[in-house]
């Protein structure tokens, strides 16, 4: 089993890795701004920290076997998250992505796509530059697990399928996937490897 740090483990997509990794029994640091909502539990462990604050991330992550990022792309730059995991001597880093930057066709991002809503372009944009700086990594095992264009409050089911850097739709035309899958599929990475320094992305 693994010792894993979460960073932004509050939020929709870590909040989900928490359980998961704890339903297979790996033990979590959960770290956030604020984790008086998460409850005490065995095999838990809980710090408050600004990510912003690199000392205090670094001391927050030293001992772990691997980190996850579900922090949100816009507010934390790629630099605050692998600088800190870096110098913490944490080799892993798994990395909740985004979709914006997955392909519709040859050289067609999701975010370059006329109807992109507007008000999600900052995160999008900012999750390719947190993924071009990963594809430049030489030292850190990383990983980066793109979402379908709709990532939803659904049901775990444990079925779906996994893709590289093309969109997945279903039959119905619809790319979606739930933050319960995805988490599935994120910690599986964790336990069996098949991603390393790769992009990868998942849906229904």
């Amino acid at each position: 089993m693994s010792n894993i740090a979460i960073i932004g483990a509050t939020g929709r997509a870590g909040s989900q890795l928490l359980e998961e990794a704890l339903r297979r029994g790996h033990t979590v640091t959960a770290i956030a701004r604020d984790t008086s909502k998460l409850a005490a539990r065995s095999g838990l462990t809980t710090k408050n920290v600004d990510v912003l604050d690199a000392a205090a991330l670094e001391q927050a992550v030293v001992g772990h076997d691997a980190v996850f990022s579900a922090a949100h792309f816009s507010t934390i730059p790629a630099d605050a998250i692998i600088n800190p995991v870096k110098k913490a001597g944490v080799k892993r880093l798994l990395v909740v992505g985004g979709a914006g930057s997955l392909f519709v066709a040859p050289g067609v991002r999701v975010i370059e796509t006329p109807d992109f809503p507007e008000a999600y372009k900052a995160e999008a944009t900012a999750g390719g530059v947190f993924l071009n700086a990963l594809l430049k990594e030489k030292e850190l095992d990383w990983t980066f697990l793109s979402p379908s264009a709709e990532f939803v409050e659904e049901a775990r089911t444990g079925t779906f399928r996994l893709g590289k850097d093309d969109l997945l739709i279903d039959a119905k035309g619809r790319s979606w996937i739930s933050f319960k899958d995805f988490a599935i599929a994120f910690i599986d990475e964790l336990e069996k490897p098949a991603h390393t320094r790769q992009r990868f992305t998942i849906g229904y």
